[in-house]
């Protein structure tokens, strides 16, 4: 079988996700699938709405367009900002999006009016992670504008917590999102659909609180597919952690010197590499590098160490095990190594 591979289990993503379909929907919160770590992938997607999920989110218009493409019914929700320049494209191919520019917003507008559509929008608020959102003293003037618009209907509001800064979803932060909502309806006189409160990083929060307050969604990607909380990284109780596995061929074997011999400079990435004295080891090598996956976010089912890697190579120390050229070697991934191997057209993706 063609390697490097990425084995994905469907049953066990369906798992995870009607698990967590049923814990958020005990409180009343709604999932929206994210698909940007597995690239839309089509079968992945299918296995998501068979779950009860009925949104699927993406931060790439591309993967949308690719779902769509392979018949996937459903909601669709542009995960990041829209590009001004992509906004027809938007408009033709999702259903929301989440939004913090004005300029765009009313751009989206502008298409969305040829188009005959109602193009709907989340509105993004900066609670302090310092990724994307409007700053709460800016809200109100920004609603007013969009209000205006025609072919746009503002359905929500929401925030991002946990990415760029690593800021914890909390009662304070989630509070003040849920109060923003009820002040926004009042003062409008508008309804929300979404108070959408953040993503995989609030299972934390979301299993502590005694008051969710106003939250009603969730973006959740990692949970999903790796089964984790994104804060610690802890797995949740009843959860798949292993429904992707990373395989790799070994294309060299041999005893060799664990110190290079000769005077160090840089390696190929511009890096002044630093090696252990192991005495003479079993080195094994790869076909997989940094090319097809982050290779620090991988960890191998057999005890090995991972020494290096090179844009096409991993060098493992293979200490006690006679692994010979042609043997398979499998790997976990966290998120940083899903998202890269799946994004790899070097990396096959066998359904399992």
């Amino acid at each position: 079988m063609s390697t490097p591979r990425i084995e994905i289990n469907l049953k066990k993503i369906a798992h995870n996700a009607a698990i967590l379909i049923d814990l958020y929907g005990s409180k009343g919160v709604e999932i929206i699938g994210v698909t940007k770590a597995v690239c839309g992938n089509p079968a992945i997607a299918k296995i998501l709405l068979k779950s009860g999920l009925k949104t699927l989110a993406d931060s790439r218009i591309e993967n949308i367009q690719r779902m769509i493409d392979a018949g996937i019914d459903a909601e669709f929700l542009l995960l990041r900002s829209p590009h001004f320049s992509q906004a027809e494209t938007v408009v033709k191919y999702t259903d929301i999006s989440l939004n913090s520019e004005i300029v765009v917003i009313k751009e989206l507008s502008k298409f969305a009016v040829e188009q005959n559509t109602i193009h709907k929008i989340i509105l993004m608020i900066e609670l302090g992670d310092l990724r994307e959102g409007l700053m709460p003293s800016d809200l109100d003037t920004t609603i007013e504008q969009i209000l205006e618009l025609h072919g746009i209907e503002l359905v929500g509001i929401g925030t991002n917590l946990a990415c760029m800064g690593g800021i914890k979803p909390n009662d304070k932060k989630m509070g003040y999102l849920s109060s923003m909502g009820t002040e926004i309806e009042e003062k409008f006189g508008i309804s929300l659909k979404y108070i959408s409160g953040g993503n995989s990083a609030n299972f934390n929060w979301f299993m502590d609180t005694q008051d969710i307050g106003r939250i009603n969604s969730l973006r959740l990607g990692e949970s999903i597919y790796l089964g984790c909380e994104t804060l610690y990284r802890r797995p949740i109780p009843g959860l798949f952690l292993d429904s992707f596995t990373l395989v790799t061929e070994i294309i060299e074997s041999k005893i060799k010197p664990s110190i290079p011999n000769g005077e160090v400079a840089q390696d190929a990435f511009g890096n002044v590499p630093n090696f252990k004295d192991r005495g003479k080891i079993l080195r094994v090598i790869l076909g997989i590098g940094l090319q097809d996956v982050k290779v620090s976010g991988l960890t191998p089912d057999l005890d090995v160490d991972i020494l290096g890697s090179s844009s096409d190579h991993i060098i493992v120390d293979a200490k006690n095990l006679n692994l010979k050229v042609g043997e398979e070697l499998e790997f976990e991934m966290n998120y940083g190594a899903l998202l890269s191997a799946m994004t790899s057209p070097y990396v096959t993706k066998k359904i399992i």
